[in-house]
């Protein structure tokens, strides 16, 4: 018996995911952590390789490149492993647009002086001329 799409379910009578929820958390932790020890699967082999590389070639630069190129993996492993799933296209984004505006070095306020007018008093009066 075939259901129709509306009501949620797959032609083998099966439910359909309708949620929008992100994977469980062990279920994303379980993938980091395979990220992190593939990529840490490389060490001790490039390390290896490095000795057999020195036994068979007696060549230390070779030796040193391979050991120089495995330095860096354990970093790599955790940033790779600690970065979050790529975000969706009907995910929304949260950009504030209030604070990319904030000056780098904020200033402080200047306030501006309004002149006074002159006093009518001192106008009303002729000049004298006192000679």
């Amino acid at each position: 018996m075939k259901h129709s799409q509306e009501l949620g379910f797959d032609d083998e009578g099966r439910p359909v995911l309708i949620t929008r929820a992100a994977p469980p958390y062990e279920e994303e932790h379980r993938r980091r952590v395979r990220k992190y020890l593939t990529l840490m699967s490389f060490r001790v082999p490039a390390l290896i390789f490095a000795a057999v590389a020195y036994n068979v070639w007696h060549n230390g630069w070779i030796s040193l490149a391979i050991v120089a190129v495995s330095i860096p993996l354990p970093w790599m492993a955790v940033l790779i492993a600690n970065d979050r799933p790529p975000r969706r296209a009907d995910e929304p984004r949260r950009f504030d647009q209030a604070r990319r505006h904030t000056p780098l070095a904020p200033t402080a306020e200047h306030t501006v002086l309004e002149a006074q007018p002159p006093a009518l008093d001192a106008m009303d009066d002729p000049p004298r001329d006192d000679h």
